[in-house]
């Protein structure tokens, strides 16, 4: 790839307050970025570090979408007038995907640029192949998993070359492969280019070789600046308190079931699933789901993990074969979840999407996490006390008031984990449950996932994240790759 013109980055006591909320998103943040460096943020969920990387990216909003204070510039300008040299990779990949082809996808950011035509074909085959995404150019974007929507991203952020990259939490739905590949195709590309770039991500190990710098966020900005061994070594201990994660300083895992496997709830019987009626993605799957148990769901990115989540949960046909309830999950509703009614459903299986997005239906915290007890026909005070203890204990409490939309990736995960405990359902599947999360709500939410487990719940967790499965003492059901 050609080189680019990397870009610096001055921040002023820059700070931005969502319109809807009282709290500042990012409260003051003061540093230079010079051309060239690579920046690790870091910082406890809901620091800011998304907001703070949209802001840079220029898309942040303007007036009616919230309050900005201080200065933020790259080159001396202002961000929004920099979009053609900023390069920026969502949390969501989802919210990411333009066009309905692969190829088409990758191009729209060269396009825009007005990059010649003959040059842009050379710059897509050349991003896909650089993040692995190896999948024909006319392959529809919404055929491709999560993890490979997160290398589309990527590659179409990479084919602009811009003097700024900036990346949100990249790998975190990837697989363990998919990680390195992906580590190793941005730093390429800094090498190529010579770009500026800033990477938030919680998982940090897999960053320390390409980044030469750590600016660290806090309640009161930035709390922490310099080079990543100098930080760790002087304020390790210290920022693993506040959330950040730390080498050396991993969370506390929770105790191991104390009994065995309870009674048998859930069952798929020569399984295959798909995304589209006679297409299968992953065949000749049988599993058995039972009471107080914690099964990962694991495999390469691709290979079927969210799609056969669905399908157990009920929310999806199976292309063949069945997921059949027994008798102590169904308790009279029938033998095939499929066919439940979602208030059926509501009690017996939970479902957490990959994308907290497409679960969202409240105007406010509070509200989403009382859409299911109000379904339920719960009475207000057994809501209320539902609602209040989820808050409490996902560190949701200080959001109840506040648009789900404004929250944080994090915030939306565990926003998504209470919504589907709250109606308390003997079944609960969950598709990358510790997405996001600092350690500190990791391992809350690590904790209380136990605590369901050994009160007899049934887990299902399709993750990326080895730690959950040792954590949770999980077996594991190995999809061996895409079809």
């Amino acid at each position: 790839m050609s080189s680019t013109q990397p870009v610096s980055i001055e921040a002023e006591g820059w700070g931005w307050r969502h319109a809807s909320r009282h709290a500042w998103a990012v409260p003051e943040a003061t540093f230079r970025i010079e051309p060239g460096e690579r920046v690790l943020l870091l910082g406890a969920s809901g620091a800011g570090k998304s907001t703070l990387l949209h802001a840079m990216a220029g898309v942040l909003g303007g007036d009616d979408d919230g309050e900005s204070r201080g200065r933020l510039r790259i080159d001396g300008a202002e961000a929004a007038s920099m979009r053609g040299r900023v390069g920026l990779v969502l949390q969501d990949p989802d919210a990411q995907v333009i066009l309905a082809r692969v190829g088409d996808d990758v191009a729209f950011g060269c396009e825009n640029l007005g990059v010649p035509r003959a040059e842009i074909w050379d710059r897509v085959r050349a991003a896909l192949a650089a993040v692995d995404l190896r999948v024909p150019l006319d392959r529809p974007t919404k055929a491709l998993s999560g993890g490979q929507k997160q290398r589309l991203a990527l590659a179409g952020v990479m084919a602009m070359r811009p003097g700024l990259l900036l990346l949100d939490e990249p790998t975190a739905n990837l697989d363990p492969e998919g990680v390195v590949e992906v580590r190793d195709a941005v730093r390429r590309v800094l090498d190529d280019t010579g770009a500026t770039f800033v990477v938030v991500e919680h998982r940090i190990e897999v960053w320390l070789d390409v980044v030469t710098r750590v600016i660290v966020l806090g309640e009161d900005g930035v709390v922490a600046d310099g080079p990543p061994e100098a930080v760790f070594a002087a304020r390790g201990e210290e920022l693993a308190a506040g959330g950040a994660w730390v080498p050396g300083y991993p969370p506390p895992h929770p105790s191991p079931p104390g009994v065995g496997p309870g009674s048998a709830l859930l069952a798929a019987e020569e399984l295959a699933v798909g995304r589209v009626r006679g297409t299968a993605v992953a065949t000749g799957l049988a599993l058995e789901i039972a009471a107080g148990t914690a099964t990962a769901i694991v495999g390469p990115n691709g290979a079927g993990k969210s799609t056969l989540g669905l399908t157990l949960a009920g929310l999806l046909p199976p292309v063949s074969g069945r997921v059949r309830a027994h008798d102590l999950l169904a308790d009279g509703a029938g033998a095939l979840p499929i066919d439940w009614r979602s208030r059926e459903l509501l009690t017996r299986i939970g479902m957490v999407f990959q994308e907290p997005e497409h679960q969202l239906l409240s105007s406010t915290v509070r509200g989403e996490l009382e859409v299911g007890p109000r379904a339920l026909g719960l009475s207000d005070a057994e809501t209320s006390s539902r609602v209040d203890e989820l808050l409490e204990r996902l560190r949701l409490g200080r959001l109840a008031q506040a648009n789900p939309y404004t929250l944080s990736g994090g915030e939306k995960r565990r926003l998504t984990v209470a919504a589907a405990l709250v109606t308390r359902p003997r079944v609960l599947v969950l598709d990358e449950p510790t997405f996001g999360q600092d350690a500190r709500t990791w391992a809350e939410l690590v904790a209380m996932l136990a605590g369901l487990r050994d009160d007899g719940a049934a887990l299902v967790a399709i993750t990326h994240d080895l730690d959950v499965v040792r954590a949770l003492h999980a077996r594991t059901f190995a999809l061996p790759g895409a079809a």
